[in-house]
């Protein structure tokens, strides 16, 4: 795209979404992209992709300065209703815990393997689980305590709103998903719009979590490797559960718990 040609409407007004302090630096990314890549946005802008409803900018609603942390995904959950805008943040997920008899986890967080694993680490780093018995009668115990105890984290929102009060950007490493478009593919249009946020943000020293190799690509930026990192699996492997540092980084947060 010539310097000329402006940035497609469309992606412009999913920037009325955001923090102001992020503005002026979203702009410049989106400047960078379309400098690397001219035809890759007004593409985007014809196309259908999630998330939807100018969400695509949603995570940068935490202020510029009150970043902490980066957790970096792959990209947004491949169905309308799911993808916010917002790693791992499902909007198909209302309530954590299955109101069932004798059941564990809600449905809608078991249809998501990701978070499933999500939630399994967190109880795990909290104490509640063993590594080794993360499902049936085990997890079904420590749901029914967490439903009912006064103050237990209820739902995915709550779970949102305190990592963000704890400064973590959730991004994913793409921030648009199209069924027809490798994930790969899409996230290295994206890589000048990462460059410029994390440079940004490179006084602060926030420290990157990177989860799965997508995510991992952001090392091949200069500035990302500048940064401390935390790098993990992405939640859909199993080993998730049980990773350590995943437990040193999250334990303390405390998101199921008041």
């Amino acid at each position: 795209m010539p310097a000329h040609t402006p940035i497609p409407t469309p992606i412009l007004q999913a920037l009325d979404r955001v923090d102001a302090s992020w503005r002026p630096v979203l702009l410049r990314g989106l400047e960078a992209m379309a400098a690397a890549n001219p035809a890759y946005l007004p593409e985007l802008a014809l196309d259908n992709y999630l998330p939807t409803e100018l969400r695509l900018f949603a995570a940068f609603e935490l202020p510029l300065p009150q970043v902490r942390y980066v957790l970096v995904g792959e990209g947004p959950y491949p169905r309308a209703e799911s993808a916010t805008g917002v790693c791992f943040m499902d909007g198909a997920v209302g309530s954590l815990w299955s109101g069932e008899e004798g059941g564990g986890l809600s449905k809608p967080v078991n249809k998501a393997t990701s978070l499933r694993n999500f939630m399994k680490m967190l109880l795990v780093a909290d104490g509640q689980l063993s590594a080794d018995n993360t499902a049936g009668a085990a997890l079904a115990a420590v749901a029914a305590q967490y439903r009912n105890a006064p103050g237990a984290t209820q739902t995915l929102k709550q779970i949102q709103h305190k990592l963000t009060e704890q400064g973590f950007l959730l991004l994913n490493a793409s921030l648009v998903f199209r069924p027809h478009v490798a994930p790969a593919k899409d996230a290295k249009a994206w890589l000048p719009f990462f460059e410029t946020v994390i440079a940004a943000l490179s006084d602060a020293r926030p420290t990157l979590v990177l989860w799965g190799k997508i995510a991992e690509q952001l090392n091949k930026l200069p500035m990302v490797q500048a940064l401390p990192q935390i790098v993990a699996e992405h939640p859909y492997n199993l080993s998730f559960i049980a990773n350590s540092d995943m437990h040193a980084l999250f334990g303390p947060l405390r998101l199921l718990r008041c």
